[in-house]
């Protein structure tokens, strides 16, 4: 790996990276516990609760995406305390109103602030002298507090009193306020582009084709929808505890760590087309077991398994947008596109689980993962020819 310049990755830059994008996406991460709360303190269906859901997550992709320019530039630390000030109005305002009208407002305002945050800190990645290592940390660090809270959170809301769980959210944002003052700033004057900077000198961007974006919201849309009511299946299929159902979720976003590693050593090993569709078969017939399943330990190795899987998608796809696209230009436009299917997942999901049942969803959730996987397997033999013979200059078609 090549130099560059930036900021040191010290234990206060570590810190700083985790704690903003832990709270940053601490709405998907945590969504399941959301949706078990309130659709059960406001007697909600499970499309009206998909909707209060998709109302915090489009909230939150929609302001990652506007503001993603404005992160580029200096005052990132001022850009996250402001996300922080309103995230938490709005976890205050979703721990005490009183109405589902309410309680969409609330998701709406907490939504937003937690898109500024996200921009910052993910944009502050880019910042230090070691991204590979910064990532590395940074998403280790953010599965381990993620898996804290999606226990913290529902034991706040069953022990305490219901809504609890936000008050915890909003107590997060105000001890996360003065760690920030560490995150890497942005560069001062306008930003440098990104093939100066994260590739070849004159590396050409890759234009993502329509079909693809579509396949990565598909695909994030699906994955953020079942993740959504993981806990509410759980509960009612295998008749575990809240508390119960909340460990194993958390258990599965720890070891999906190991998805993290394998990945790599896969592709590496048995080439990264094979990898990447043995993978995602997996992870599609995990996610159909999970809803369909009556039995605890089924559940449990079946939520293991496609968060494992899942992660391994994550970083394969990753890798192959960086080779496909050293500028980083198609690495940012699936990330749009994977934010804005987080958003409309939990919807969709919760329309199926009212008007059709469990049965159809697993079917449903299945096939749009196949469905789904076909541009993203067809963008990685084309990474994979880009890694074996480099062409600079050229506009790879994806």
């Amino acid at each position: 790996m090549s130099a560059r310049s930036g900021s040191a990755l010290t234990f206060g830059v570590a810190v700083a990276l985790i704690g903003g994008v832990t709270l940053g996406n601490g709405g998907a991460n945590v969504m399941p516990v959301f949706v078990d709360d309130f659709a059960t303190r406001f007697a909600l269906s499970d499309s009206t609760a998909g909707l209060v859901a998709a109302t915090q997550l489009m909230a939150t992709a929609v302001v990652t995406l506007l503001l993603a320019e404005r992160a580029a530039r200096p005052g990132r630390v001022r850009m996250a305390r402001l996300g922080l000030a309103v995230s938490g109005v709005g976890f205050l305002g979703a721990a005490t109103v009183t109405d589902p009208v309410g309680l969409v407002l609330a998701n709406l305002v907490l939504g937003a602030g937690l898109g500024v945050v996200y921009a910052a800190a993910t944009a502050a990645l880019a910042a230090t002298d070691d991204a590979d290592k910064a990532s590395a940390v940074t998403i280790s660090g953010v599965v381990g507090v993620t898996a804290l809270l999606i226990m913290g959170v529902p034991a706040a809301n069953h022990d305490v009193g219901e809504g609890t769980g936000f008050l915890l959210m909003a107590l997060c944002c105000v001890l996360a306020w003065p760690l920030l003052r560490r995150l890497p700033d942005g560069p001062s004057g306008p930003a440098a582009p990104d093939a100066g900077s994260a590739g070849p000198q004159g590396a050409a961007s890759a234009r993502p084709s329509v079909l693809l974006l579509v396949g990565t919201g598909l695909l994030w849309a699906v994955t953020q929808g079942a993740w959504s009511y993981a806990s509410v299946l759980g509960r009612q299929h295998t008749s575990m505890s809240h508390s119960a159902v909340s460990a194993v979720l958390a258990v599965s976003s720890v070891v999906a760590l190991v998805g993290a590693v394998v990945g790599p050593l896969s592709a590496r090993h048995f080439g990264r087309m094979r990898s990447m569709a043995a993978f995602i078969t997996a992870q599609a017939l995990a996610m159909a077991v999970l809803i369909f399943t009556r039995e605890p330990v089924v559940f449990t190795v079946a939520a293991v398994l496609w968060q494992a899987c899942q992660l391994a998608v994550l970083v394969q796809m990753l890798a192959a947008a960086a080779l496909i696209d050293p500028t980083g230009r198609l690495v940012a436009s699936l990330g749009g596109a994977g934010a804005l299917g987080t958003g409309v997942g939990p919807l969709a999901v919760g329309a199926i689980l009212d008007s059709a049942g469990a049965g159809v969803l697993g079917l449903v959730l299945a096939v749009g993962t196949f469905a789904a996987s076909l541009p993203l397997l067809r963008m990685t033999v084309a990474g994979g020819a880009v890694a074996d013979e480099p062409q600079p200059g050229r506009v790879p078609t994806v």
